[in-house]
């Protein structure tokens, strides 16, 4: 704890900033690292849930209800409403045939909810590319500071170098200790996100299936 108080205090104004800006990295990518977990297992606990028992169920209305009271993220009752929503009359999709009017409400839906699961991810993405950077720019900035006050020192002792260039380098480590968990962390989450994509699509396309198939018989 002394090592960063020193490190602070002797820190100009450029450096400040920079550690402020990995610290300020750190702290929004773990809160979307928690976020998007519990989000995500959420999500996809619900859709296993509430896909099975949507088929179960005896009537579409009886399938809305039951997906509704699953769907806690919101991502599949959309999907339903926009199968079974009624075309408003006088209006361009009212006049448009049942398999695009469908595919475009579903398309949209589907969307809206895939939005919704993925938000967040370009933010990890850039915080693990651009903190090594950031951290990086640090050690430059403060390697030039240091030798800048040697210089003005007029003296040039092992003691002097080492201690500042030391503490200059905990700027590339905090850039890789903030990157690195951000990185790990997309990953893991975009595996997430597109197998619940997969389960959504699949349920998109069973509901239009279903809808055309009820509209024919």
């Amino acid at each position: 704890m002394q090592g960063l108080e020193h490190f602070w205090a002797e820190a100009d104004a450029v450096g400040r900033i920079v550690a402020l800006l990995l610290f300020t990295m750190s702290v929004a990518a773990w809160l979307l690292i928690v976020w998007k977990s519990l989000l995500l297992r959420r999500a996809g606990a619900d859709i296993r849930r509430a896909v099975p028992a949507f088929w179960d169920a005896a009537s579409v209305a009886d399938g809305r209800a039951r997906v509704q009271a699953m769907d806690r993220e919101g991502v599949l009752l959309p999907l339903v409403d926009a199968a079974v929503a009624p075309a408003a009359g006088g209006t361009l999709e009212g006049a448009a045939a049942l398999e695009a009017r469908l595919t475009r409400r579903l398309r949209d839906a589907l969307h809206r909810g895939l939005a919704h699961l993925q938000f967040g991810q370009v933010i990890l993405a850039s915080i693990g590319s651009t903190a090594p950077f950031v951290g990086l720019f640090g050690t430059v900035w403060a390697i030039h500071h240091a030798l800048t006050g040697i210089g003005d020192a007029g003296t040039l002792t092992i003691e002097r170098v080492a201690g500042p260039v030391g503490e200059a380098l905990v700027m590339t480590a905090a850039g890789i200790a903030v990157a690195v968990p951000a990185v790990l962390a997309y990953n893991a989450l975009g595996k997430r996100v597109a197998a619940c994509e997969a389960e959504l699509e699949g349920f998109a396309h069973d509901l239009r299936r279903m809808v055309l198939d009820a509209a024919h018989d």
